[in-house]
């Protein structure tokens, strides 16, 4: 009888961004195993899809997922009462989901919204949970500008999320950062696994030639071009690389900053861009798709990771500088906490001091200077990701613990 986990997810495919991406790999891998999955997500994909998503049931890159319709209360428009409205559309809807499909795991990603109702229906059926953490949320809303570090909301929902990981049966996360965070409030050690973030290597191939016609149409030819391919944030430090241009541009006068990709800072960044007298050295692609990011990453000389120095970044390692090594680009990043568990200065990467133009300035100039190191470093990128970050590494991880906690499964 094969193991049969219902994964509770925030949003998923067709969306896209880094928690779809990994969650998407997660579950290939895991039906590689010979593993049932089943997938279910929270009302937060039918809201960000926009009205004409389906409400029910909808089918994405091959995975199947059951969607929750948003809670139709008024009172779930009301400050506070939001959530708990979600939580409860949530739970409703995983009961029934549960009841078809019969699973042997409850596994819920973060945020901890998914984890309440996982843990409620869990407790009803007798079914497992665990819980994986890629963020804590309180966390995510300091960043997102809902609350502040410290604030009583802060500690309100960083109780509730320990509370989750004390209840739920086992906890997974995607780094060290995050383990000792967790084991900080309580939780023992032998409770706690790590699943790192990795990259399907066959997507990926090192090197490879410009896309030439892309190039001359971005306006390319001719130039170094530093770049940055992923979401938008503030924490991405994206400001700190238009900061330091304008003394990158005195001493590399072809230099050229490509932006590809999305989010809330891009009116901020162009207006930036604009009072710095540097947005004709600036392109924004906007969002493109998918499919055609590789050719984006075949025009960037060196790639930059300037995220700022906060909770959320100190804990958790992104995704992008490793779809980088996976390619073999070189890259500077700053010295935040989650790149520091993936980038090894001088080997794989570059570091700088987080939160510091000038370093960051220094560290793309160094780079650039020194063009015969870059072959080693792409190869030992590539050969980390190979080694210790590819999704059948890491995804095997699941497996003793799912045993552990249904093991008349595979009796």
């Amino acid at each position: 009888m094969s193991l049969r986990i219902l994964h509770v997810l925030d949003h998923s495919l067709p969306l896209h961004s880094g928690y779809t991406f990994r969650t998407a790999n997660i579950l290939c891998e895991q039906r590689k195993l010979g593993w049932e999955t089943f997938h279910l997500t929270s009302p937060k994909q039918v809201a960000d899809a926009g009205p004409s998503a389906p409400q029910d049931e909808e089918t994405a890159d091959g995975l199947h997922f059951y969607r929750t319709p948003p809670a139709r209360s008024m009172l779930a428009k009301l400050p506070g009462l939001g959530q708990r409205a979600l939580v409860q559309a949530t739970a409703c809807r995983l009961l029934e989901v549960a009841q078809r499909v019969k699973p042997h795991i409850l596994h819920a990603h973060s945020p901890v919204l998914n984890a309440l109702p996982a843990l409620r229906v869990g407790r009803r059926l007798g079914i497992p949970v665990v819980y994986e953490v890629r963020a804590f949320w309180e966390d995510a809303a300091v960043d997102h500008g809902t609350t502040t570090e410290g604030s009583l909301r802060y500690r309100l929902t960083q109780r509730l999320e320990t509370r989750a990981l004390r209840q739920a049966q086992h906890v997974f996360t995607i780094c060290e950062g995050l383990r000792k965070d967790i084991a900080s409030r309580g939780i023992p050690a032998h409770k706690v696994t790590v699943i790192p973030n990795a990259v399907d290597i066959e997507a990926f191939e090192p090197g490879g030639q410009p896309d030439e016609a892309l190039k001359a149409r971005l306006g390319l030819n001719g130039s170094t071009v530093l770049g940055f391919i992923g979401s938008f944030y503030a924490y991405e430090g994206l400001d700190l690389l238009l900061q330091a241009l304008p003394g990158l541009l005195r001493r590399h006068p072809d230099l050229l900053v490509l932006l590809v990709g999305g989010g809330p800072q891009v009116g901020a960044l162009k207006a930036q861009a604009q009072a710095l007298g540097v947005l004709d050295k600036v392109v924004f692609t906007g969002r493109v798709p998918h499919a055609e990011v590789q050719r984006y990453y075949g025009l960037v000389d060196v790639l930059a990771y300037p995220r700022h120095s906060m909770r959320l970044t100190e804990l958790v390692t992104p995704l992008k500088p490793l779809e980088a090594m996976a390619q073999g680009r070189v890259m500077v990043a700053s010295d935040v906490g989650g790149h520091h568990e993936l980038i090894e200065h001088g080997r794989t990467g570059w570091l700088f001091k987080a939160g510091n133009a000038d370093a960051l300035a220094n560290a793309v100039t160094d780079l650039l200077g020194r063009r015969a190191l870059w072959p080693a470093l792409r190869r030992a990128g590539r050969e980390f990701v190979e080694s210790e970050r590819s999704w059948a590494a890491s995804v095997v991880h699941y497996g003793p613990v799912y045993r552990g906690l249904a093991p008349l499964v595979l009796t």
